[in-house]
């Protein structure tokens, strides 16, 4: 994993694949996440960056790698002990990026020119506002979500990333509110 400056993770992305031998690495690429804005009145389907200034790189030539990558203009720094190995992410934080993404990080099959991406979950309302979670990422992850945002359409998730808690935010999409059969 490396960290680069915020906005450039595609930039960086680019410069790893035209400057980085494809022997070195599996795959290259900044997780995404689809979110539901608002722009005049209209809810619109996005996308957006995950986890900003973060680009991860598979590889089993890690020494290598890193040798190739410190010629890069965009190289900012690697994460772990002064910026000079790479820290893997550890099972947990593999665990939970793979969940949210719904594809296994290690036989993903990406290439560097493709994204991991998050969509959106699908949720639906009571009358009450109680939020059921019906398909999607936040599925069966109700002991992780510290906050549900239903005017933004937006689930405030707590996750351990770096060896501390990070809140994300991931999109949803009210496909139903439910109103109570008696009142009506």
């Amino acid at each position: 994993m490396m960290q680069v400056v915020t906005g450039t993770e595609d930039k960086v992305e680019e410069q790893v694949k035209v400057m980085v031998g494809k022997e070195l690495y599996d795959s290259c690429f900044h997780p995404m996440r689809r979110m539901k804005k608002k722009f005049r009145g209209e809810w619109r389907e996005v996308r957006e960056k995950l986890l900003p200034g973060y680009v991860f790189i598979e590889s089993d030539h890690v020494q290598e790698l890193y040798q190739e990558l410190k010629h890069m203009p965009a190289f900012t720094r690697m994460l772990g002990k002064d910026g000079e190995q790479f820290v893997p992410l550890s099972e947990h934080e593999a665990e939970w990026l793979n969940r949210l993404a719904a594809v296994p990080l290690q036989d993903s099959g990406l290439s560097s020119d493709q994204n991991m991406e998050v969509q959106l979950s699908k949720v639906s309302v009571s009358e009450d506002d109680a939020v059921t979670i019906l398909s999607g990422p936040l599925k069966n992850m109700e002991g992780y979500i510290r906050k549900i945002d239903l005017h933004r359409r937006i689930a405030k998730v707590e996750v351990d990333f770096m060896n501390r808690k990070t809140l994300i935010h991931l999109g949803i999409e009210m496909v139903e509110k439910r109103m109570d059969s008696r009142k009506c």
